[in-house]
């Protein structure tokens, strides 16, 4: 039965959380904080822990995790319920979403590979994730799951995210240039901005 936590790591006006998230597959204990700090992970699956560190590091992100899982029928355990928790932490990082630029577009480049990510932190959960990924296992980490993470990220930070390769060939080129593309589209989209006082909507709310 899964469990989730979820308490702020500061006091108020701070944009940071705390997730430990526990099945009879993994256990999850993950902390991010928006406005930065170091990035320390360790998932047991090698690949994921280097896409982690690249996401931390281009997102700006503080971002510590912590996983267990039951490795030996694959990774496909970890990679999604770090991706819950990291949708559970973002969401709860952002609070009412008051004050943040809520949209993001970025393309990014890895060699022969290109990835685009668009983001709406809109309070609607929806992942459209596109690529035509080699069927390999890099390090652990099966290259199907990419999607998997990503929807499970969106599902959980209640954002529109519209995230794919539209052409590669190395799939770890690809991925990573997901990852990056992601990272660097929500370091713009969660970023303060000193011209909107309110919440970025018309509704007045990004809660639903």
């Amino acid at each position: 039965m899964a469990r989730g936590n979820s308490e702020p790591m500061g006091g108020p006006g701070t944009r940071a959380a705390a997730i430990e998230r526990r099945t009879s597959e993994t256990e999850i204990e993950l902390a991010l904080d928006l406005d930065g700090g170091d990035v320390e992970v360790a998932t047991g699956v090698g690949f994921l822990d280097h896409m982690l560190e690249l996401l931390g590091r281009h997102g700006r992100l503080g971002l510590r995790v912590r996983a267990s899982g039951d490795l030996e029928t694959g990774s496909h355990h970890t990679v999604e319920d770090v991706g819950i928790a990291l949708g559970q932490a973002l969401d709860s990082a952002l609070g009412d979403r008051r004050g943040i630029a809520r949209y993001a577009h970025v393309e990014l480049p890895m060699d022969e590979s290109l990835a685009r990510c668009s983001i709406d932190i809109s309070g609607r959960p929806l992942c459209r994730f596109r690529s035509d990924l080699p069927p390999v296992t890099i390090a652990g980490y099966e290259a199907e799951l990419t999607g998997e993470f990503f929807r499970a990220v969106a599902a959980n930070a209640r954002l529109t995210l519209h995230l794919g390769n539209p052409y590669g060939a190395n799939a770890h080129h690809m991925i990573e240039a997901c990852f990056k593309a992601f990272a660097r589209a929500l370091r713009a989209a969660v970023a303060i901005d000193p011209d909107e006082a309110g919440v970025p909507s018309t509704k007045g709310t990004l809660s639903s």
